[in-house]
Order: C-alpha cells, then sequence, then structure tokens
C-alpha cells in the first residue's frame, strides 16, 4: 500500500548572522493510510521546521539541502507555490494549528472564512455561483453539527471571540476537513486546552479519522497523548529522526537511549523533577554524527557515524543508533 506521506533523508538549513544552522539533518518518517502518526521531540529539536518544509511554508532564509517529501507518491518538492496553492494546501492537506485564539480572523465571522476556504480549495463538484456557495454552506453546518458545536447554522454568523477556546479549536479542525484533504497536519492542537477539553478534543479527532478515512501527522511533546491517540510514533531529537514504530512498541520497549530518557523525564514527589542531563545541541555547531551523542552516557567513537538500523521485521521500525550495529 502505497504511503499517504513519506519523508526521507529530509535536510533543511537556515542562514543567520552567525553562519549556517542545520535545523534538520536526515529526517525521515512514513506515515501510512488511515494511521496517525504522533512526532515528538523536545522544543527546539525541529518539528515546526519539518511542518513548515511539508506545507511549503519556510522562511527565504531556509534552505532545503536534501530529502523528498512524498505525498502520495508525488514529490512535494518538486511543486511549484502556485501548484502548492492550487492543489495541495487545504484541498490535499488540511493544517490544525496549535493555537486556537490565532487561528481565526477576529473581524470576520465564521462562515466568512470557511466559506473562502471551500471557495479556493474545495474540489470541482461541477456546480457555480449560488448554487455552489449553497452546498458549501451546507456542508458546512453538517461538519459543525459534527463538532458537536451548539447551534451550526447560528454559528456561520457569530465571530470568534463569541466562542469558547475548545469551540475555536473545533471551528479550526472543521476549517482543516472542510475540503476532504486525505492528510491533515495537526501541531500540538491540545497544548492551549484545559485537561478536559483535551480528551475531548483528542477522543473527536480519534472519531473523525476513522470516519473521514484520514491519515493525520501529529505533532507533539506529550508522549502521553501519543499514548493515547497515536497509532504509530517518530521520535526526532536535534534535526534527527532517533526512534520509529507502533506506539505502543516504541513506548512499551524503547530502545534508543534519547527515547529511553525522553519516557524517563517525569515529575516524582520523591526524587524531584527527573531530566535528561545536558542540553541540546546548537545546529550551528552539531556535533558529527549523533546529535545526542554528548548527552548519551552509552556512546562510543562509532557514534560519530550514523544511520538508520532497521530492527525486526517491519519496515518502519528502526533506530538511528550504533550500539545496536
Amino acid at each position: 500500500m502505497m504511503p499517504a506521506l513519506r519523508i526521507r533523508d529530509l535536510k533543511v538549513s537556515i542562514r543567520t548572522d552567525a553562519g549556517l544552522a542545520q535545523i534538520l539533518d536526515g529526517i525521515g518518517l512514513t506515515l501510512q493510510p488511515g494511521r496517525i502518526l504522533g512526532v515528538v521531540g523536545e522544543s527546539g529539536c525541529g518539528k515546526s521546521t519539518l511542518l513548515r518544509t511539508i506545507m511549503g511554508i519556510l522562511p527565504p532564509d531556509a534552505q532545503i539541502d536534501a530529502g523528498e517529501i512524498m505525498l502520495q507518491g508525488e514529490d512535494l518538492l518538486a511543486f511549484s507555490e502556485a501548484e502548492l496553492n492550487a492543489t495541495v494546501r487545504a484541498s490535499r492537506i488540511g493544517f490544525i494549528p496549535q493555537d486556537p485564539y490565532l487561528a481565526l480572523n477576529p473581524v470576520f465571522t465564521i462562515g466568512t472564512q470557511l466559506l473562502e476556504v471551500m471557495r479556493w480549495h474545495a474540489p470541482a463538484d461541477g456546480l457555480k455561483g449560488a448554487a455552489r456557495r449553497r452546498r458549501h454552506t451546507e456542508k458546512l453546518v453538517s461538519l459543525l453539527r459534527r463538532m458537536q458545536l451548539p447551534d451550526p447554522e447560528g454559528a456561520l454568523h457569530r465571530y470568534p471571540h463569541q466562542f469558547s477556546g475548545g469551540q475555536r479549536q473545533r471551528l479550526a479542525i472543521a476549517a482543516a476537513l472542510a475540503c476532504n484533504p486525505p492528510l491533515v497536519i495537526a501541531d500540538e492542537p491540545t497544548t492551549a486546552l484545559d485537561v478536559t477539553t483535551q480528551a475531548q478534543t483528542l477522543a473527536l479527532l480519534r472519531e473523525l479519522t476513522e470516519e473521514f478515512a484520514l491519515s493525520m501527522l501529529f505533532v507533539t511533546h506529550d508522549l502521553g497523548v501519543v499514548a493515547e491517540l497515536c497509532d504509530d510514533l517518530c521520535v526526532i531529537y536535534a534535526g534527527q529522526s532517533v526512534e520509529a514504530g507502533s506506539a505502543a512498541q516504541v513506548i512499551d520497549s524503547p530502545s534508543h537511549p534519547y527515547t529511553r530518557a525522553l519516557i524517563g523525564c517525569h515529575p516524582d514527589r520523591a526524587a524531584g523533577f527527573v531530566g535528561i542531563p545536558g542540553s541540546v545541541p546548537s545546529p550551528l555547531a552539531a556535533p558529527q554524527g549523533c546529535r545526542y551523542a554528548p548527552r548519551c552516557s552509552s556512546a562510543t567513537t562509532a557514534c560519530t557515524r550514523r544511520g538508520p538500523l532497521k530492527l525486526g521485521a517491519e519496515e518502519d521500525r528502526f533506530i538511528n543508533c550504533r550500539l545496536f550495529e
């Protein structure tokens, strides 16, 4: 089966006043159709740059040095800006942002904003003008009802400030699904929500993934969310993929020293906060080979070389660690 999304050896750097910063250095992941793949890593590990590269919205001072991003067999890096706008963004890749308070324009009604998205990116249905707008409006009302928003017809005529944070996040999810994209990217969409609303949102995302036959790339720093929502997991550190496999497999039996350390980071009433010694290396002066080596108590001289080493028979189970060579 063709993957919904496959990224291979992606390398991205950014020009700074201090020199060239290697933000992504060989990232690779595979998202299968109908599954939710969690991408986990510390702040500054490259998650946001990865999402921006997939969407084609890197800043002008960034450059893609190598790799490929295959969306249903097509390399997105070969698309022009016009092609991405016309055939990929919103229509084939939906995006759920992190902050529901910044996701919607405060000066336009919900209906105006969502209908504009559908006007430019929804699949052609043979209708034009008022008939097409009516069809889109009917679909939005049905979608908002599915999001469990009260008075979905009236919601189209209201402004973002008239909704709670959890409701705004549901509106952002509706915007991501409005054009029936096969792939949805969620950028830590539960971070700004309280615990109860977060649980409700995660349950809704799981239901929608199955109901709409979606594939979802879910970016987070919370392994608890991954354990609850995701089918598969890719752990990244300082711009490198370090371990991937099924979420249960990686969380229950972590292999890479960083994955083990990340899972071991937790507040403990007896010992206090348990963290990882050292700090993430600067992308301006990254160590050769495994970037985790300076913080790894098991590192050897062989760790200056790098390359994914697959474990077991499953294609997508791998660990990027020379200790398992």
